[in-house]
Formats: structure tokens, C-alpha cells, sequence
């Protein structure tokens, strides 16, 4: 097939080197206003029998639209939108097109196990989750600026992957933050340390931690605590954890090369086709509970997912 590629940056350019390598594509075609890129060449991206969208989050929109307009299937990097209300205008624009978004997470066999075992029952009566996601170091200032916060930036992957390996909804946060690093963080209104409470539709406590400052490397796990047996995601032996007994290997330096064979998986389902894994609906409940938990943070107070869907 002929698949169109729009956006260079980090993680377009990965996709680019998965793309050109991927034995369903015959034709690469790539744009970018600055970049160039060996494994494509130039042309119309939406002439083509896919596209994969890897652009600055304020074009999401726009060209998820114009790919469901011309009836082409569509995978785009996660968010769909920088609002919960362009992401519903999206969602209805997208009805009875294949649209993929980018929360690789669910592609990780780390996830993936921890989710079957939950569903198949070898963890019993789930009774408490905890989640990490860290980063070794924060991104540029000028990216701080206009993210949307740590909740709908970073953490969002995290309320996608807690909906998708317990198969429940998130009714309610309790957010709360801090500012440990540069000032460029409280100047946006953002923090770079995150921490949350949230409560799941059957009653379920899931706790969630966050840092754009892990100064160990990359640190992202998901602990499932059940009736019978624990199990984590996440837990191998790159990730950053130092104890007496036990000194981690290399750690993870960045996201890209923690979940490298993900991203690969997840533009592999998305090329041999069938349903897709993430829907544009599934990032808009994601979204939900990030503006939840930012607007918990900005308050100081719980607050009901419901009250940001009104």
C-alpha cells in the first residue's frame, strides 16, 4: 500500500524508519514544512491508502477531519485534540471512518499480560491499583508552555491504560501537584510533580504518581494488587529502581526507547487492519479525566468526571 506520513519530529521519524520497513508498504510519502526524511519522498500524504499523523497537537484536528473526508484510514498520535470539545467535534466528523490514536501503551506485552491475567481472573477481585509514569528529564520550556499540563500531556497515557486493563471508568479524582524544578513549570501553571487519587465505577482506588524530574531514567509501571496474586507492568530490569539488594541494568533513557517494540505494534495493527484498538471515543474518556484531575489540582478539591462531561 501507498502511506502518507505527515510530521517529522521524534516520534514521526521513528514511524517513518517502522513505516518504510513494514513489508504492507510499497510507498512512503512524507511532509514536513522543515524536515526531511531518507526512508520517504515527497508528495500528497493524503493521496495515499493510509496516514499517520505525527504533527504538533494543535493540527490533530484538522487533519484527522480531512483524512475521514476523503474515506482514508487514519492513525494519529495521541491527543485528538487540545479540547474536550474539538475532540467531540471530531469524533462525530470521524462517524464510520477508521481513525487509530497513538496510546501505545496498550501494545506493550507488559500491559498486555497484566490485563489478560486481570480479565481471565489469575489476580482474583481487583482491589487496588498504583501507577508511575516519570521522566528522566523535562522537556523544553517552549513545550511546557502550551502541553495542556502534566494530567492531559503525560498522565493521560496513564488514565488510558488504567480504562483499558481493568475495563472500568474512572468516576472521580482528587489531584494534587507540585513545583520541584524550573520556574517555566509554575510560569505555564503547570507543575512537573503529580500525584492522584481516583476512584473507578465499581469502587475500585487506583493511586497515581508522576515527575518530569525522575533523575534515574525513564520510569513507567502499573501495579495490579488482586484478591490472589499482584502482578506489574513495567517492572524489568531497566527500570530505575535501586534497592540493597538489587542495582538496575542500563535504565530506560526516554520514552521512545522504552516502548520502541510498541510503537512498532501498534503501526502494525493499524496497517493489516480489522477494528481499532484505541477510537477516537476511547481518547475522549481518557481526556475526561485528565481535565478531572487538572481541574482537581486547580481547585483543591475532588471532582466527579461527570462535572467535566457537562
Amino acid at each position: 500500500m501507498r502511506v502518507g506520513l505527515l510530521g517529522l519530529g521524534r516520534i514521526g521519524a521513528f514511524h517513518a524508519a517502522t513505516l518504510a520497513a513494514h513489508p504492507l508498504v510499497d510507498e512512503l510519502i512524507v511532509a514536513d514544512p522543515v524536515r526531511t526524511s531518507p526512508y520517504g519522498g515527497p508528495g500528497d500524504p493524503f493521496e495515499s491508502d493510509a496516514v499517520v499523523i505525527a504533527t504538533p497537537t494543535g493540527t490533530h484536528a484538522e487533519l484527522i477531519i480531512r483524512a475521514c473526508e476523503r474515506g482514508i484510514p487514519a492513525f494519529c498520535e495521541k491527543p485528538v485534540a487540545a479540547t474536550v470539545a474539538e475532540t467531540v467535534k471530531v469524533l462525530e466528523a470521524s462517524a464510520g471512518n477508521r481513525v487509530q490514536i497513538g496510546f501505545q501503551r496498550r501494545f506493550d506485552p507488559g500491559y498486555v499480560a497484566a490485563a489478560t491475567a486481570l480479565r481471565e481472573g489469575e489476580l482474583g477481585e481487583l482491589h487496588r491499583v498504583h501507577m508511575v509514569t516519570a521522566d528522566p528529564a523535562p522537556p523544553p520550556a517552549e513545550y511546557i508552555a502550551t502541553s495542556g499540563g502534566i494530567f492531559r500531556d503525560c498522565h493521560i497515557h496513564d488514565f488510558d491504560i488504567l480504562r483499558w486493563v481493568t475495563g472500568r471508568e474512572v468516576v472521580s479524582v482528587y489531584a494534587t501537584g507540585a513545583n520541584r524544578g524550573a520556574a517555566f513549570f509554575e510560569e505555564a501553571g503547570d507543575v512537573d510533580n503529580s500525584a492522584a487519587l481516583l476512584t473507578l465505577d465499581d469502587g475500585t482506588l487506583a493511586t497515581l504518581q508522576g515527575s518530569r524530574y525522575n533523575g534515574g531514567g525513564y520510569d513507567v509501571r502499573m501495579e495490579l494488587a488482586g484478591s490472589r496474586r499482584t502482578m506489574v507492568a513495567g517492572l524489568d530490569g531497566r527500570a530505575p529502581l535501586h534497592t540493597e539488594e538489587h542495582t538496575p541494568e542500563e535504565p530506560w533513557p526516554d520514552f521512545v526507547t522504552r516502548f520502541e517494540a510498541a510503537y512498532r505494534s501498534e503501526i502494525d495493527g493499524f496497517l493489516t487492519g480489522g477494528e481499532s484498538p484505541c477510537t477516537i471515543g476511547d481518547a475522549l474518556e481518557a481526556l475526561y479525566v485528565a481535565e478531572a484531575a487538572d481541574l482537581s489540582l486547580r481547585e483543591r478539591r475532588p471532582v466527579e468526571v461527570a462535572e467535566v462531561r457537562r
